[in-house]
């Protein structure tokens, strides 16, 4: 029978006993250091795992219950292969996935990445990926970039009712652990966390980006062009202190909701202030939570990427080539870019880290098919609450662990 589109199950089935055991480390952590309690009118929960499925019961141990992301994978021109390599790596059928290419795309183009989702069994059996039929026009540094994200945002929270955290990628972008494995590892994290890097510390950027006037041509025109700029400056403003970051998040549900509905009228004014704000999505979020008692003591002070920079930094972080692999495994991050389209360091990290071939979905426990006669093994699948971690989770744990520290949390809390 063919499943109704984005309802799963959502009862934990099995696991990995060997990847078990340490994994609770993170539990102990976040409850022995005390992370804090929530704040005043927040609602949240913030510190506290699921225990309830940690109780001994019938004298087993339950396990905690596994989460779901929603993903929006961004392309422009030329990216429909990347966007569906991503979407290969990054696939389970727990998740959901919207795959946005840009205005600058052809239909033609458009219309082939919707033809292969559509023709993909196991995507048509569970129903959890879609295309942008209407593209948006997105201008580099501009702020379509962050109405892009909300767009997409927005029909995640329509679509896809039942998730917890957010995620953004790009075709350069690519993961370095299973979903599998970052299942496993996140079923242990409170819900409420948001991993965006964040600071207060402007440095270059509040002459460079805050106080110039930017217009994004790409808010009233069809054609996708730079930004103009103004000749005036303006001041830092008064009644919020601004923040900036990485583009690159993984944000609860309930704050992006928060962002999106905006019950309290922080995020529209932010999102005004930030129109005429050269690279938006650089500080939109990251204002938006640090500005707020709710979320700010919510914040993990990191993108979970791997990026590396020139000294000093350049525009654009450097494109990672096969000389860089250790580092991007030492790194423990579950993600990484920048990536060159088809560089040879992809096919490592398919075949090492996510014993993946060329063209099939990266393994996981609801893969039930056998590799050995040739075939994916994703091509048969099963239960997706049965996911299968690896040793690999051990570095995402490991980084998650030094990010918990009680030296580090609090301190790097939206400063």
């Amino acid at each position: 029978m063919k499943r109704n589109q984005f309802s799963y199950h959502s009862d934990r089935k099995w696991l990995m006993p060997m990847v078990t055991i340490s994994v609770l480390t993170l539990m102990l952590l976040l409850t022995l250091h005390g992370h804090g309690k929530p704040s005043s009118g927040s609602g949240s929960s913030f510190g506290q795992p699921n225990f309830t499925h940690l109780d001994r019961e019938n004298g087993e141990l339950r396990l905690p219950k596994l989460p779901r992301f929603a993903y929006v994978i961004t392309g422009t021109k030329g990216d429909g292969p990347r966007l569906k390599r991503v979407l290969q790596a990054a696939y389970h059928p727990r998740n959901y996935y919207l795959l946005h290419l840009d205005i600058e795309a052809s239909d033609s183009e458009r219309l082939e990445l919707a033809k292969y989702v559509k023709s993909e069994n196991v995507i048509r059996e569970f129903g959890n990926v879609m295309v942008v039929g209407k593209a948006d026009l997105v201008t580099y540094k501009g702020p379509t970039m962050i109405a892009c994200t909300l767009h997409g945002i927005a029909v995640l929270l329509k679509k896809a009712k039942d998730w917890d955290w957010f995620i953004n990628l790009s075709a350069s972008d690519y993961p370095l652990i299973s979903q599998d494995d970052l299942l496993h590892i996140f079923s242990f994290l409170p819900r409420d966390l948001n991993f965006i890097e964040n600071s207060s510390n402007m440095g270059w950027k509040e002459y460079q980006r805050a106080r110039p006037i930017i217009v994004d041509p790409g808010l009233y025109h069809s054609n996708k062009s730079g930004v103009y700029w103004a000749k005036e400056k303006r001041s830092v403003p008064a009644s919020f202190k601004l923040f900036t970051g990485s583009a690159w998040v993984v944000l609860t549900k309930s704050f992006v909701e928060f962002c999106v509905w905006g019950w309290d009228n922080l995020p529209r004014t932010l999102l005004m202030y930030y129109t005429n704000f050269l690279s938006s999505s650089e500080g939109y979020f990251h204002s938006v939570i640090c500005n707020h008692k709710d979320y700010q003591n919510t914040t993990v002070n990191h993108d979970l990427h791997y990026i590396r920079w020139d000294s000093p930094p350049k525009q654009h972080p450097m494109l990672l080539k096969l000389e860089h692999f250790d580092d991007i495994v030492q790194s423990g991050a579950p993600f990484a870019r920048k990536f060159a389209k088809d560089d040879p360091v992809l096919s490592k990290i398919d075949k090492q880290l996510l014993k993946r071939s060329d063209g099939r979905f990266t393994p996981g426990g609801w893969c039930l098919g056998n590799s050995l006669l040739g075939k994916d093994p994703c091509a048969v699948y099963g239960n997706p609450t049965l996911i299968k971690p690896t040793s690999s989770s051990k570095r995402l744990e490991k980084l998650l662990v030094k990010l918990m520290d009680s030296e580090n949390f609090r301190l790097k809390q939206c400063k």
